[in-house]
């Protein structure tokens, strides 16, 4: 297979904060960045990964007085904790950096002097939020209300998750401080902006004509934000405030989204200062790819805000800004409550880091879309592709080469290597693409036919045949091994591990992707040695309950960790609503509540509060709810969730139509919305609640 050009790609991740712990959530992006730049390296081209931890706000700041220590040993701690997440995930950083490094600093100022020489900075009051408890103006982030787009409640004070509107802090309807609980007042500070308009006009074409990002992101920032003037923006924080100041207007520091993102060009500087190469090399030379790997929850930045600041320093613009959506588990956002807000450290201690690397790596196909971790999927899907599939083929023949070696001419296999040798030109495409579940899909199906070889060969009979099939056993087991590691050569980047692990078996060191286009010959086999086990049920369960016992530490730090959909702000009334009228074991039994996955969800516009709800009760039958549920739910967020319905209520004509049935939900006791009631994994529709 002919190698394309030496290509120089720099890679960067997100910037995890130095304010918790890394969770499966986090690790679908780097997971998903290491893949790609392993297999870069795998082909041959020089690509680097540089990440940082984002350190500067508020929330360190508060956090590091309620623990009576200084920031930088808070943040030097988490640095530590990150690192030993990261690396228990086999995530291979070329270099991992700090946002308060004095590189970082250096640099900030270097870009703001060219932000202020090209005249685009000014200033202006500012009424901001301010945490009368806490004593500090509140950033963004910290403030979470209704949002005044669509009312969805419990949204950040930036954005909304719900319909990716963005606003400011003071827009949001009944606002809490997420590090007090108390209602913030507004107070004026002056703050310093960029003037995001005068480069209206590059935006546009960079992002509706670059193909740097996706299309669909694309229409999506020139239907919201490049249609109308670009807002002005605020780059600054007044004191109190944990970050760096601003050289020329002392008391003002330089907001955590400016200095983070030139983070990646900090940690560039310090990887070439250690190895030889010119930051100009990276940053000022058109013949440098960089790709940023992002979430879709902060496209805002990285496409608006981080393209205007590179432009008017002359810095070099994104080659690609990968996007990917956000993780649900079991079907649902991340839940402390539930036990599957699952962290790093709780998944590494009862479960192979590889594991999780591969089901994420079936489930990215390089788009925008969630991917589910289902538990119960991902113990098959392991079970059955890497046990069953993969590591299966060589502990079912490599004991029987281990005097002999392999055969020293490759025997003939039907043709098995040759096509899944051609078959790594689309395999490479679909690494390229990022798109890993087609990769993972092409590599299964070579699996399989390589299964289907040894099943009909029967190597086991031939072992009980004696000298006289000796040399047929050992063709076949060679044909196995073969197949083997060419799948595993395919699989390294995605399972580092296990092709260290195989290389120790035969072959060596994996170094090329040239390595699973030619097979190996008279090669000494090393003593075979379990490559992975089964995932036992058992195993995922004590993580989820370990994960159950740590919530409640979690759940009463706001400065902590983020708001779990079961959490109480402090400062709401506990106050429980009156109890119903008792009824008897004979009333209750009348109610027939079953479980239900909503397929369809759609607002009814002639209705302050109704959606319309389409819910499967398992098979063919459905029925049409109308649920009081409009504004604190958006109807796309519920499709596919399994919810509790009252299904022998009798059916009511509404104006709007026929309801059928009743979901049931929670609200009062002070809380600020309507939640819907799910039940346990496992439920399936139908299941009737006892």
């Amino acid at each position: 297979m002919p190698m394309s050009p030496r290509r120089r790609i720099l890679v960067t991740s997100a910037l995890p904060y130095a304010n918790g712990q890394i969770h499966l959530g986090h690790l679908v992006e780097y997971i998903q960045t290491d893949i790609f730049v392993r297999f870069q390296k795998l082909r041959g081209h020089h690509a680097i990964y540089l990440c940082a931890d984002d350190t500067h706000g508020t929330a360190i700041m508060i956090r590091a007085r309620a623990e009576n220590r200084t920031e930088q040993d808070l943040i030097a701690s988490m640095r530590q904790s990150h690192l030993n997440d990261f690396q228990g995930f086999q995530i291979d950083f070329d270099h991992y950096s700090s946002t308060d490094s004095p590189t970082n600093r250096r640099l900030c100022s270097e870009l703001w002097t060219a932000l202020r020489t090209a005249e685009l900075i000014t200033s202006r009051e500012v009424r901001q939020l301010y945490d009368p408890v806490a004593g500090v103006f509140l950033a963004d982030r910290f403030v979470r209300g209704t949002c005044p787009k669509c009312s969805a409640s419990d949204q950040y004070g930036d954005t909304c998750e719900q319909c990716g509107a963005t606003y400011t802090p003071t827009d949001l309807l009944n606002p809490k401080s997420t590090l007090s609980g108390a209602t913030p007042v507004e107070r004026s500070a002056e703050h310093l902006f960029l003037k995001l308009e005068s480069l209206h006009a590059f935006l546009e074409n960079w992002t509706q004509s670059s193909g740097v990002i996706p299309r669909e992101v694309a229409r999506y920032l020139l239907g919201n934000f490049l249609c109308d003037p670009l807002r002005d923006w605020d780059l600054s924080r007044p004191a109190p405030y944990f970050g760096f100041e601003i050289p020329d207007a002392p008391g003002h520091y330089w907001y955590v989204w400016f200095d983070a993102p030139i983070g990646y060009i900090a940690a560039t500087s310090e990887w070439c200062d250690t190895h030889a190469e010119s930051l100009d090399s990276w940053w000022r030379d058109a013949t440098a790819e960089i790709h940023h790997f992002i979430g879709k929850d902060i496209i805002y930045f990285h496409t608006l805000f981080w393209p205007a600041m590179l432009h008017a320093a002359g810095l070099s613009l994104p080659t690609k800004v990968r996007i990917h959506g956000f993780l649900t588990v079991n079907g649902q956002k991340m839940s402390k409550s539930r036990g599957t807000f699952i962290m790093a450290r709780s998944y590494l201690d009862h479960l192979d880091p590889g594991m999780l690397r591969y089901f994420y790596a079936s489930k990215l196909s390089g788009g925008i879309d969630d991917i589910d971790l289902n538990l119960d999927e991902f113990v098959a899907k392991v079970n059955s592709d890497l046990v069953g599939k993969v590591v299966n083929l060589a502990s079912r023949t490599a004991r029987w080469l281990e005097q002999t070696g392999l055969s020293e001419k490759y025997p003939d296999d039907g043709g098995l290597f040759s096509q899944a040798a051609a078959d790594g030109a689309s395999i490479a495409e679909a690494y390229e693409q990022c798109d890993c579940a087609r990769a993972m899909r092409i590599i299964m199906l070579a699996a399989d036919r390589a299964n289907a070889y040894v099943d009909s060969m029967e190597p086991w009979k031939l072992a009980k045949g004696g000298a006289s099939h000796a040399s047929r056993l050992r063709d076949v087991a060679s044909v196995a091994i073969n197949l083997y590691r060419q799948l595993i050569v395919y699989l390294s980047p995605v399972l580092p591990s296990l092709a260290d692990q195989t290389s120790v078996l035969v072959g060596g060191l994996i170094q090329s992707w040239d390595d699973s286009q030619h097979p190996m010959e008279g090669v000494a086999v090393g003593t075979f040695q379990p490559l992975m086990r089964r995932v036992e049920e058992q195993d995922v369960e004590a993580m989820v309950a370990q994960t159950k016992q740590i919530q409640e530490l979690d759940m009463n730090d706001p400065i902590l960790a983020e708001k779990s959909d079961q959490s109480i702000d402090s400062g709401e009334s506990l106050a429980a609503e009156p109890l119903a009228a008792e009824c008897s074991i004979d009333d209750f039994s009348k109610v027939d509540l079953r479980v239900a996955r909503i397929v369809s969800a759609e607002e009814v516009p002639e209705a302050k509060k109704l959606l319309k709800l389409t819910v499967s009760l398992g098979g063919d039958a459905t029925r049409t709810v109308f649920a009081g549920i409009k504004g604190f739910h958006a109807p796309e967020s519920l499709i596919g969730r399994l919810v509790i319905v009252v299904a022998n209520l009798a059916p009511r004509q509404m104006r709007f139509g026929m309801s059928e049935g009743m979901v049931v939900a929670a609200s009062g006791a002070g809380g600020p919305g309507v939640y819907l009631l799910s039940p346990d994994t496992g439920a399936t529709p139908g299941m009737r609640l006892r």
